[in-house]
């Protein structure tokens, strides 16, 4: 069994507001059995595994650690909404701030993939989405952990490792990206081509990009206005 199982039968549980004694009786194993497989002390067989799934309608596969989808299900592009696609449960509700950054994030974005398809490079665009989902990740978690109440055992990397592993699996990216776009190698990773890098200036990418041209310069003009850096005319 790995480390994934106690943690997620753990959350379950508690998910649910489920005493460990209530679901050890619906489970029909003893208390001190089912906190020793929450702790991880014992392993469980097949049909205990099977049992808890079905308890809490998840997947075995999801229970184990193999899946992020609850049913199990491998996610296709296709699967994936487009970010708007909620309609008006995507409406954020009170200040329009977050409406306006989220809308200059996700402009800015779509520029920055629009690059990366040119470039045609898989490796390229794998460390710069880690890199970028290692941002999204330390957010959510920062705003997930404000609330002493939510169950961090949603979460593999316990709370007061998780930032300084982020940075590093961060920098290690941003690392690897940084060799990549400038035609080196990253360990068994060789880098772009000579003369394969798309040329981009301030007209190209609005030419290319006109819907989300303004948003990109947008955010880097707040980005570098934080850095105490202005522009010279």
């Amino acid at each position: 069994m790995n480390n994934d199982f106690p943690r997620i039968l753990t959350l379950l549980r508690k998910e649910r507001g489920l005493s460990q004694k209530k679901a050890a009786e619906d489970l029909g194993v003893s208390q001190a059995l089912l906190s020793h497989y929450e702790k991880g002390i014992r392993e469980c067989g097949l049909e205990f595994v099977v049992r808890a799934a079905d308890y809490y309608q998840v997947s075995c596969d999801y229970l184990l650690g193999r899946s992020p989808d609850r049913t199990g299900a491998t996610i296709s592009v296709e699967d994936i909404p487009e970010p708007d696609a909620a309609g008006k449960e995507n409406r954020l509700r009170g200040s329009l701030l977050p409406t306006l950054n989220k809308k200059l994030l996700a402009n800015s974005l779509n520029v920055i993939f629009g690059e990366l398809q040119k470039c045609n490079h898989k490796n390229l665009t794998a460390e710069i989405s880690a890199y970028l989902g290692v941002s999204v990740y330390k957010a959510f978690r920062l705003l997930y952990s404000a609330n002493a109440k939510n169950p961090q055992g949603m979460f593999a990397a316990p709370e007061n490792l998780y930032n300084g592993l982020a940075d590093a699996v961060q920098s290690i990216a941003q690392a690897n990206a940084a060799c990549l776009a400038g035609g080196e190698k990253a360990g068994d990773m060789e880098g772009l081509e000579k003369g394969t890098a798309p040329v981009m200036t301030p007209d190209t990418i609005a030419k290319d990009y006109p819907l989300f041209a303004a948003s990109l310069m947008n955010l880097i003009q707040n980005t570098e206005n934080r850095m105490g850096m202005k522009k010279k005319d």
